[in-house]
């Protein structure tokens, strides 16, 4: 009988260490575990494995624009070199500007390559890389054009591009508000005589009247802005190897090669 109990004993022990051992190593394995790994692993990084999709509007141009069929412009061989560098297969897609941080927000776009200026609304919804490029918005006119200062708009007709920190700009000053899918388009039409003004980046304007656009530079800089590329929020792996990508497309010459072909400086520094 005392062995038949102590063989019951013995028993009962095994089971409650096996159980013990079995609670210490479940965070290697369970959820708590799960708790503890890198924030975004490489499968995660992007959403198609191996391919680096970033938007852009492809009417913006020197950054983005169609040539011969062919996308191209300064963020996109940004976006070309970045994934380049994070052995990635690059795959540009286009997109209204106004729908570019909703897709990224969505997942629908790894990233945006832009040229979105950086605030704190689109903080609230996407995380930025470090800025890659500042400018500022400017006020564009005809060449007989008085306009030069954002008091002067109210009752004028101002054409921007929807969802652009200009046309909030605009608003602050008047209703009267012509909006275009791309800061191109709306200078065109400044210049046919549709618009009093147009408020872009100043050089998206300074490009087109170097192109042959009969506009002209009205008054001082109205803002100097820091813009950046845009991730979905908690990818936090693609935003750090996208800083160091700029990092180094910055320290081997490559960004400032780009910068002279399309805008004849370094757009990465101030005018």
């Amino acid at each position: 009988m005392k062995k038949t109990v102590g063989s019951i004993w013995m028993l009962l022990l095994s089971v409650a260490l096996f159980a013990t051992g079995c609670a210490q190593s479940a965070p290697a394995g369970g959820s708590a575990g799960q708790g503890d790994a890198p924030a975004g692993n490489a499968a995660a990084m992007t959403k198609e494995a191996g391919v680096f999709t970033f938007a852009a509007s492809g009417e913006y141009q020197p950054f983005s624009y169609f040539k011969d069929g062919q996308l191209t412009g300064f963020d996109i061989e940004i976006g070309n070199e970045i994934a380049k560098r994070l052995n990635l297969q690059p795959k540009p897609v286009t997109s209204p500007f106004s729908g570019i941080i909703a897709g990224v927000k969505e997942g629908r776009y790894d990233a945006a390559i832009a040229s979105h200026a950086i605030t704190e609304e689109r903080r609230q919804q996407v995380d930025f890389a470090d800025p890659y490029y500042l400018s500022g918005g400017q006020l564009f006119t005809r060449p007989d054009g008085s306009i030069e200062t954002l008091e002067q708009l109210k009752g004028k007709e101002v054409a921007v591009a929807l969802g652009t920190t200009h046309e909030k700009m605009a608003r602050e000053y008047t209703d009267n508000i012509k909006t275009y899918d791309s800061d191109v388009t709306a200078l065109r039409a400044l210049e046919q005589g549709k618009h009093d003004v147009v408020i872009t980046d100043s050089v998206v304007g300074e490009i087109a009247i170097q192109q042959g656009l009969k506009i002209k530079k009205s008054g001082a800089a109205l803002t100097e802005v820091q813009h950046g590329i845009a991730v979905r929020k908690g990818n936090t792996e693609l935003l750090a190897k996208i800083n160091e990508a700029l990092k180094q497309i910055h320290e081997d010459g490559t960004y400032l090669t780009l910068s002279q072909k399309y805008f004849n400086r370094d757009i990465s520094k101030k005018d």
